[in-house]
This record gives C-alpha cells, structure tokens and sequence, in this order.
C-alpha cells in the first residue's frame, strides 16, 4: 500500500502543477524529489495560511504595478516621435533608425528611463513614412510608439 502525502507547491512543477498549488503525490515522490529539491513544503495548516498571506501581499503589489505600468503605457501611447535622416535614392535611408534611436528620443521626450530591448523592432527602419513600434511596459501591457521619418534637407 503507497503512501500519499500532500504537499505545498513553492516552485511550479512540469506535470505537477503551479506555485501554490496543494497536491496529493505519493510519499516517495515527495520526501525523495519535491521536499529535498525545494519544489514543496508539506502541507500543513500553518503552511498553507502563510503561503496564501504571500501571494495576497503579492497579488496586491502586482496590481499596483499593472496601475502604474498602464499610466506609463498612456503617456508612451500619446507620444509621435520624429526623425530627420537623409536619403538616397528609391526614398532609403543612408542609415537607419534603430531601437537605441528611439529609446533615446522617449527618454528625452519623457524623462523617463526607457529601456531599448522592449521596443519591438525586428529590423532597423530604413525608409521614409510612419511607422508603429510596440513597447512592452510589462507582460500584457504593450503601449504603440508612433515613428514618423523624414527626409532631411541636408546634402
């Protein structure tokens, strides 16, 4: 006869379930792997009310986060940047305008730190026109940059 144990989950475990998550795992399973390994606790009930205090304490901070990452996304979305790059021919740029390009540009239209590898831009752009690029604020918070490149009059 196998005994089953139940344990807390700390860590998510693939085929297993999430953090936070109570399991019944045979007893082997757990005192052997999820115990030692640091993936589980066991689940008593003092466990249990501390485990759900953490993730209420977290859940909060997370939803001032998301507060304060939509007002940032909201400012960024209101924003149109400019740039002035010279041209040759078939309207294509000399250079290019990269994603340190714009990063650069928020930062001084903002004032605000902006970090370059969150801007979705796969390839520089390299023509004249508007253009859209996603800057990722946090996971599910994406605010639309809208980039407008001009010729410039310099020969």
């Amino acid at each position: 006869m196998a005994t089953k144990m139940k344990v807390l989950l700390t860590k998510n475990v693939e085929n297993l379930g999430s953090v936070g998550e109570i399991k019944e795992v045979s007893g082997g399973y757990g005192r052997n792997y999820l115990l030692p390994q640091g993936f589980a606790i066991i689940a008593t009930r003092g466990a249990i009310k501390q485990a759900e205090e953490r993730f209420a304490a977290q859940a909060k901070r997370d939803a001032v986060l998301r507060t304060e990452a939509q007002i940032l996304a909201e400012r960024i979305a209101g924003v149109t940047l400019s740039f002035s790059e010279r041209v040759g021919e078939n309207d294509r740029l000399f250079g290019s305008v990269t994603a340190s390009d714009i990063a650069e540009k928020l930062h001084a239209a903002l004032g605000i730190e902006i970090d370059r590898r969150r801007l979705d831009l796969e390839e520089p752009i390299k023509s004249l026109g508007t253009a859209t690029v996603h800057y990722r604020v946090m996971a599910g918070v994406i605010a639309n940059v809208n980039i407008v490149v001009t010729a410039s009059n310099e020969a």
